[in-house]
């Protein structure tokens, strides 16, 4: 229903910018556009060329809209870091919040002609149609004059992100340069050494562990695949190399210049014949596709898993180790190598994966009064500074200074108290707009190298000696998925659903290896009714799209 409430609301949106368009100049706002909900104070027009706008010679207020129905920002000025911005910087940033049906707020502004400065929102097609329609604003006379974005995000990244007529309107969220992400397998140290400490580098050495776990300590889930059994995603990267769990939702598989079939993909059938294996042996727990992420927090936390593999182990991983050292210093959890099929490559087995467009992007609407001065302050806030704060906090409590490169110099509060720190920054999680990967991880690992071993964050042990050179850099497949309300679209839907069926019923109705291969035989036929090969050809077009972009 909001898809098509949100068509509805794209198709007017030429007859709603054309007749001022010639009016208009690229990067100004719109002559037909109504105030926004609220404008950037004392600056009625974009700086003159070659100026600078000067971020805290004068207030800047903006309205912004987070596109997601879960999503209500927090008020900006209530934590410390938006307060420290607010007052220093001049900076206001007022929500205008979704109230849970986000594509359906969004239609009704553009309906009444009435958007918001910023559009916090997925990067996909839909940012497209509002580009088409005339209703953002292209960065690109600001990349020089503000050049936090462009250093850290590089020309490969921004010309990704770039849209058709080659301009750039989106500025990215967690953008990295660098590899990252944590997908992987968790190993209960405990158990482990009591069981010998046995060889777990592949499938069958990982098998012949569950059942040596599901002997010993009947009271223990030997494999937690985790919630929405992502574990078992994660696990198809060990039966192929090259592999990783981002084609399960891509819903593709890369074959020479094209995208194959996912379930014709023999990595993926085995997978799930292994997947389907352990679930009938009871070697994986029973409720892996109903529970929820507190029964594998309760699990995890209590030490009642034997192996944990999901997309983000660490953090549960790290809550865990902490509150099972604190009753016994000799429990806790570890990171292993992942898992791989005998005789492929280990170091081509990618249970995870990163992109350099990161998470989502901020866009700037033609209502805004001054675009140049938001984009200003985006730019600030993903640079060194802006990171340093809205992250750690303002300077004099966890941080005192900046190193050459811009990397906080941590103070002894930063180790000793590790509960008001983690209380700080989960203050201003919601409020992470423009996320700058590389900085935020260097910062964190240079610091982490100066501490003894059992000073060191557990997370950021493991991202360095595993998990951040066992991810796949996937930036190649991003922006392949077409509109929703799009003929591939549509048939898009149908195949999801048909993937997420098989999937389940391969791995809990399944009595044998064969019966596992004609589920997804029928799945096969299935998707091929409903249009799968145009979906796999419009992907597969527009991934050599992005090759081009990226020079490959």
């Amino acid at each position: 229903m909001t898809a098509l409430l949100l068509a509805g609301a794209m198709a007017l949106l030429p007859a709603m910018t054309g007749c001022s368009k010639g009016e208009q100049t690229e990067g100004s706002p719109s002559a037909s556009s109504s105030p926004s909900a609220s404008t950037a104070t004392g600056a009625a027009s974009p700086s003159p060329a070659g100026d600078r706008f000067e971020l805290g010679s004068e207030p800047l207020e903006f309205s912004f809209y987070g596109n997601y129905d879960w999503y209500t920002m927090p008020k900006w000025g209530g934590d410390l870091s938006s307060q420290w911005i607010k007052e220093n910087k001049k900076v206001d940033v007022i929500a205008v919040n979704s109230g849970g049906s986000a594509m359906q707020k969004l239609s009704t502004m553009i309906v009444s002609n009435n958007l918001p400065d910023v559009i916090w929102t997925e990067r996909d097609a839909e940012v497209e149609k509002l580009r088409a329609a005339g209703m953002l604003v292209p960065f690109d006379d600001y990349l020089d004059k503000y050049p936090n974005l462009k250093k850290w995000a590089g020309e490969e990244t921004l010309n990704m992100l770039r849209s058709s007529d080659g301009k750039l309107y989106q500025f990215p969220n967690w953008y990295t340069s660098t590899p990252q992400g944590n997908a992987g397998y968790v190993v209960n140290s405990k158990i482990y050494k009591e069981l010998g400490s046995p060889k777990l580098e592949t499938t069958d050495d990982l098998y012949a562990y569950l059942k040596q776990v599901k002997e010993k300590y009947p009271d223990v889930v030997p494999f937690e695949a985790g919630e929405g059994a992502v574990g078992i995603d994660t696990m198809y990267s060990a039966f192929g190399e090259n592999r990783t769990a981002y084609f399960t939702g891509m819903m593709g598989v890369p074959e020479g210049n094209e995208l194959k079939s996912l379930f014709l993909d023999p990595a993926y059938r085995e997978s799930l014949q292994f997947a389907n294996k352990l679930y009938r042996e009871k070697l994986m727990t029973q409720d892996a596709f109903s529970q929820n992420g507190d029964h594998v927090s309760e699990k995890v936390t209590t030490g009642r898993v034997a192996v944990f593999a999901s997309a983000t182990p660490t953090q549960l991983g790290a809550r865990g180790d902490t509150a099972l050292r604190e009753k016994d210093p000799e429990a806790g959890y570890f990171m292993i190598w992942p898992i791989h099929k005998a005789g492929l490559d280990k170091n081509k087995i990618y249970p995870g994966n990163y992109n350099q467009l990161g998470w989502n992007v901020s866009v700037i609407t033609k209502a805004a009064k001054n675009p140049e001065a938001i984009f200003a302050f985006l730019d600030w806030f993903t640079g060194p500074e802006g990171q340093r704060i809205i992250i750690w906090g303002p300077e004099g409590m966890y941080w005192e200074g900046a190193g050459e490169d811009g990397a906080p110099k941590f103070t002894e509060k930063f180790v000793t108290d590790p509960v008001g720190r983690n209380k700080l920054m989960d203050s201003t999680g919601d409020l992470q707009w423009n996320g700058n990967t590389t900085f935020i991880d260097q910062s964190k690992m240079k610091f982490e190298q100066t501490l003894a071993p059992d000073q060191q964050n557990w997370e950021t042990r493991w991202q360095s000696q595993i998990t951040w050179k066992t991810q796949m850099n996937v930036t190649e497949f991003s922006n392949l998925d077409p509109t929703k309300d799009s003929p591939e679209g549509i048939i898009a839907q149908s195949v999801n659903d048909i993937l997420l069926k098989v999937r389940a019923q391969a791995v809990l109705n399944a009595k044998s290896e064969e019966e596992v291969a004609a589920m997804l035989d029928q799945a096969e036929k299935d998707a091929q009714k409903v249009g799968y090969a145009q979906l796999l050809k419009y992907k597969t077009d527009s991934w050599q799209e992005n090759l081009k972009r990226i020079g490959k």
